[in-house]
């Protein structure tokens, strides 16, 4: 099935559940709920790696679009359309999936995998293929599951009787999010193999810590720690399975971006590509090449993020993004406008780019973006010459 075909088939389930809430859908405008695809580049880099597949491999695929539990689920959440709630902004990034909100991450799982696989075709290896494939989708729902859970508004005790509206989208952010991680881990259960649900579960565990990594504003959203000179500015990804190294890492503005880069994402998917590895029977070498592919892959996505939702948007962007940890570290009176707030919303953020754009920090921003890539190129050189990983190139290159 055609990638095409797979976003129109998505666009008419999206549609058909729209029509039946049509009355709840006031507040909303055309442009708000109409799909707009990504850029013509990527969107031929993409169709050529699934070409290299077999099948469109995006997570949001028509099994769990399509069923019962989650249709069910969709409906609940028309109810609360048109509300200022995060999980709908959250389910706008999900289902449109835009270039530059959800990369493929099983996309570059297959192709990796493609990379080493045995070129005999036996039952033998129809089977690491297909265990592969669960890979790479459980990896995506995981990580969608969680960026779905972290929807959720704190709402004061004192608030909670009239602000029925924000406690049950945030019911409904509980139960979407809950339905991806349970059928995630329950494809994993399927594996039956437990060096890789021991892989998968560190990740887990990143995921978990980040959230309750650095200072928070009152919705637990990130806030970026105060600058310090006398920290040192590079951080060592390790290939183990131990907790990340957080000495002396809040302050230093590539050291703290890292790591919370790896604990929003960036050890999963280097744990999904190493066990694409581990399942098609790979040396341990090879299995930490891949872990550190993923990661710096993982990275160089996420500075290209960070220029892009703060070059473009006009209300606000993350204050634990690159540019911003940059821009603080070169002008620490900066960070005097950010100390002590209570909630993100509060921050005039036009007044701080401004700021932050009179320093070098896009430029070195832009730089990490390079190093990351670099290293990701060349991590995948090391699985040899051949139509996926040239694939691969051609995503990172399209970033």
């Amino acid at each position: 099935m055609s990638y095409a075909i797979m976003r129109h088939l998505r666009r008419t389930v999206i549609l058909k559940h729209q029509r039946r809430a049509e009355s709840t859908m006031t507040n909303l405008t055309q442009e708000e709920y109409v799909f707009r695809p990504p850029i013509a580049q990527w969107n031929k880099v993409i169709k050529e790696a699934e070409k290299i597949v077999g099948y469109p491999t995006s997570f949001m695929n028509l099994r769990w679009l399509l069923s019962d539990e989650f249709a069910n689920l969709a409906m609940h959440l028309r109810k609360i359309v048109g509300s200022n709630h995060p999980i709908m902004k959250t389910a706008k990034t999900v289902l449109y999936n835009e270039h530059n909100n959800l990369q493929p991450w099983g996309l570059i799982i297959l192709l990796l995998s493609k990379a080493v696989a045995s070129p005999a075709h036996t039952l033998q290896s129809s089977n690491v293929n297909e265990q592969q494939r669960l890979l790479a989708e459980l990896t995506e729902m995981i990580r969608t599951g969680h960026y779905i859970h972290r929807g959720l508004l704190n709402i004061p005790p004192k608030d909670r009787e009239w602000d029925k509206d924000s406690l049950f989208a945030n019911k409904i952010a509980i139960l979407i999010g809950d339905y991806l991680l349970v059928t995630a881990n329950g494809m994993l259960a399927r594996l039956r193999n437990q060096e890789l649900s021991y892989l998968i579960s560190t990740a887990l565990r990143d995921l978990s810590e980040g959230e309750f990594f650095g200072p928070r504003d009152e919705q637990n959203m990130p806030l970026p720690s105060k600058p310090s000179k006398n920290l040192t500015d590079s951080y060592r990804i390790s290939c183990d399975t131990m907790p990340l190294e957080v000495r002396d890492v809040l302050g230093s503005p590539m050291r703290e971006w890292t790591l919370r880069a790896l604990y929003n994402g960036g050890t999963l998917f280097g744990r999904g590509c190493q066990g694409a590895m581990f399942l098609a029977n790979r040396t341990v070498e090879e299995e930490k090449k891949a872990f550190l592919f993923g990661c710096h892959l993982c990275l160089a996505w996420q500075a290209t993020s960070d220029l892009q939702k703060f070059s473009e948007s006009k209300n606000s962007f993350s204050l634990v993004s690159a540019p911003v940890l940059f821009g603080l570290a070169h002008s620490p009176h900066l960070y005097n406008k950010l100390n002590m707030i209570k909630n993100i919303n509060d921050v005039d953020y036009l007044s701080l780019k401004k700021d932050i754009l009179e320093t070098d920090a896009l430029e070195r921003t832009k730089s990490l973006y390079v190093e990351n890539a670099e290293k990701a190129h060349s991590y995948i050189d090391l699985f040899g010459d051949n139509e996926s990983t040239r694939t691969i190139k051609r995503m990172i290159n399209n970033t």
